[in-house]
């Protein structure tokens, strides 16, 4: 039986609680999200929207998850085309930026939010490195239009911090502000 709705489609965020035997169904609301403000309260702020349009008429909790990159002051979400996307790679490029992971539950109508930082260091990208990434289609759907679990990897120097959290769940953050997750759901 589900101990979680995961108002989510992403299928990262799927994987990683599989990966840790979470037992949770999935519902993908259609919400607006912020696009702009403070990185944190934009990641929150979408969060809460996706808890709160799937956990009506819910019995059990609901967990909302937003990936915010931001750097230099700006959030840099979904590249629409693949201009934006080597605009955003080359804004990225040797330099760090940070992952902001908001997370919101809401059980019983009442919200419990946290918020995970990582710092990634982008590699100086070439122009061949950008198109050979660019071509493999990967940054489709991402925020900062790359997947560190795949052949953006390649892209990065360094992190700091929890890598799940850029790959689309802080699963530490998660069982920090939920610990029950893990003796409800574990198979």
């Amino acid at each position: 039986m589900a101990s979680l709705i995961l108002a989510s489609r992403s299928p990262q965020r799927r994987a990683i609680l599989q990966q840790v035997g979470i037992e949770f169904e999935t519902v993908t609301p259609e919400v607006e999200e912020l696009e702009e403000g403070p990185p944190q309260d934009v990641a929150l702020e979408n969060a809460f929207r996706k808890a709160a349009a799937a956990s009506e008429g819910a019995s059990i909790p609901v967990l909302g998850v937003d990936t915010v990159v931001s750097a230099d002051g700006g959030i840099y979400g979904k590249p629409q085309d693949a201009e934006q996307a080597r605009a955003t790679l080359l804004a990225l490029s040797g330099s760090a930026h940070t992952v902001v992971g908001g997370l919101c539950m809401i059980e019983a109508s009442r919200p419990l939010t946290a918020i995970a930082s990582t710092v990634v260091e982008f590699r100086p990208l070439s122009d061949g490195m950008i198109d050979w990434y660019l071509d493999s289609g990967e940054w489709r759907d991402r925020a900062g239009g790359y997947a560190i679990q795949g052949r953006g990897a390649a892209l990065v120097r360094r992190i700091e911090g929890d890598y799940l959290n850029v790959v689309g769940l802080p699963l530490r953050t998660l069982l920090e502000l939920a610990p029950w997750l893990l003796g409800a759901g574990s198979t």
